[in-house]
């Protein structure tokens, strides 16, 4: 689905958040749920999520709300995982062999099907049932995996070196967990991760004794 507005960042965040309470309800085999309840469950108003999911459509009933399987079925079109997606990891320290085995990223649709490493004494060892490569057949099996997806999980002085060769390669979007910002052309999508920013946030929170949430770009 190609929007034909800018959609802003703290509204896709949001989605993937009403995917996620809306899977659980689904479960439970809740059929229906109103946008002031849904949300309720995440702190939100009831004119936010309206507002949210008018940017893709008319997706309530009168007198009903939203038909949760319906909803859950446009959310995961919206946000492109009604598919399957391959990735690959390269670096196969902490962080990678951490990321390997997370279930639920299977349970999403991401299929992690390889990874890499530049260390020769790495290569060749297992990581969660997956050989570690070496770089040099990363074009290779980028292609004939067709993996659109890169994990980056190496040291911060080594991650724009990995990225470019990823992007080369022919991956689509980065997830990267290295603590620094990496440049890339405007055909490529990257979400960071940095668990140091998220701790000194939290620390800042603790310190000045305040609750609640600092995920701003998420609320508002």
């Amino acid at each position: 689905m190609t929007p034909r507005v800018k959609i802003p960042k703290p509204t896709v965040k949001r989605l993937s958040l009403y995917l996620r309470e809306l899977e659980l309800l689904a479960e439970r085999d809740q059929q229906t749920i109103s946008s002031k309840q849904l949300g309720q469950t995440l702190g939100l108003t009831d004119a936010q999520v309206r507002k949210d999911l008018a940017y893709f459509g008319q997706f309530g009933y009168p007198g009903i709300g939203y038909r949760i399987p319906e909803l859950v079925g446009q959310l995961k079109r919206i946000l492109g995982t009604d598919r399957n997606w391959n990735a690959a990891v390269v670096g196969a320290g902490n962080i990678g062999r951490a990321v390997m085995p997370y279930g639920r990223f299977a349970r999403k649709g991401f299929d992690i099907v390889a990874i890499f490493d530049a260390e020769p004494s790495v290569v060749g060892t297992e990581v969660a049932n997956h050989k570690v490569r070496p770089m040099k057949d990363l074009p290779k099996l980028v292609k004939e995996r067709e993996i659109k997806i890169g994990i980056v999980a190496v040291p911060a002085p080594g991650a724009q070196e990995v990225a470019d060769k990823l992007i080369e390669a022919g991956v689509l979007g980065i997830l990267n967990f290295a603590p620094v910002r990496l440049d890339v052309h405007d055909a490529v999508s990257v979400v960071s991760v940095d668990f140091s920013l998220s701790l000194e946030q939290l620390a800042f929170q603790i310190s000045l004794g305040m609750t609640g949430s600092l995920d701003e770009e998420v609320e508002r």
